[in-house]
């Protein structure tokens, strides 16, 4: 039973900083941690998994990798995941040591990198996350109030994209020293900002900003942006966060 205690200790961010462990959830996504090569310490699997192919075949990669596996009952799974349709998988792996000095830039010199600003819903940052791997972004940084990249939550929504995707957690002074040295422009998310579009020319080394939820970005933030940069929307006030940086950053991708 210890991958049972340790999967129900790892629920709480803080026993994820001190051990720097992390719990995935769900087949697909155990299925993008195996093919990523990160470390993977053990496995639970409840009932409900051998009762499709996909779950039996996801079973016998585990025990082709050698992962150690718990079978346990579906009540014993329950209180181990942090997801209400977990499928009876969860692996337990290590979390990847990144920073910005591990912020690639593209052959022709270019970096394009989300720092999130406490935002706050798993949801949005996982699909953030996804979304900022998909349209080239070198890095994502969550900056103090952002839920952690690393809560279960963040990681199914993610669909494994930070398995391979550079994010981690990170203070503005660590963000101040990578802005000097790399030169990056920062620009923040902002309703009453420029409208992107109209003659907002993207920089070729640009950290993006995006802001709570509710609030919007924090005093933090507005004294590091550069600029306040926006979509033009009709008929509603604001985006749903992730939505809004796609947009953005499909607005501001290298042409």
């Amino acid at each position: 039973m210890r991958i049972l205690t340790l999967a129900r200790d790892l629920r709480r961010r803080k026993a994820r900083e001190r051990s720097d462990l992390f719990v995935a959830e769900g087949v697909r996504t155990l299925e993008e941690l195996l093919a990523s090569g990160l470390a993977i310490r053990g496995a639970l699997v409840g009932p409900q998994l051998a009762q499709t192919p996909r779950g039996a075949a996801l079973r016998a990669a585990l025990d082709a990798r050698g992962v150690e596996v718990a079978e346990v009952s579906e009540r014993e799974f329950a209180s181990a995941a942090d997801t209400e349709s977990p499928q009876g998988a969860l692996a337990i792996a290590e979390i990847p040591e990144r920073e910005w000095g591990d912020v690639p830039s593209a052959p022709d010199g270019r970096v394009r990198v989300v720092v999130l600003d406490g935002v706050q819903d798993p949801g949005n940052v996982g699909t953030i996350l996804r979304t900022a791997a998909a349209l080239g972004a070198s890095a994502t940084a969550a900056m103090p109030g952002t839920v952690d990249v690393w809560n279960a939550k963040v990681v199914r929504s993610a669909m494994g994209a930070h398995f391979s995707h550079p994010a981690f957690p990170s203070s503005w002074d660590a963000f101040d020293r990578f802005r000097a040295e790399r030169g990056m422009s920062v620009w923040g998310a902002d309703a009453k900002g420029e409208l992107l579009g109209q003659g907002v020319a993207a920089e070729d080394r640009l950290a993006l900003v995006v802001g709570n939820e509710g609030a919007g970005l924090s005093a933090s933030a507005r004294a590091r942006v550069d600029r306040l940069v926006s979509l033009p929307i009709v008929g509603v006030e604001s985006l749903n966060a992730a939505v809004a940086v796609g947009i953005l950053l499909y607005e501001l991708r290298p042409v």
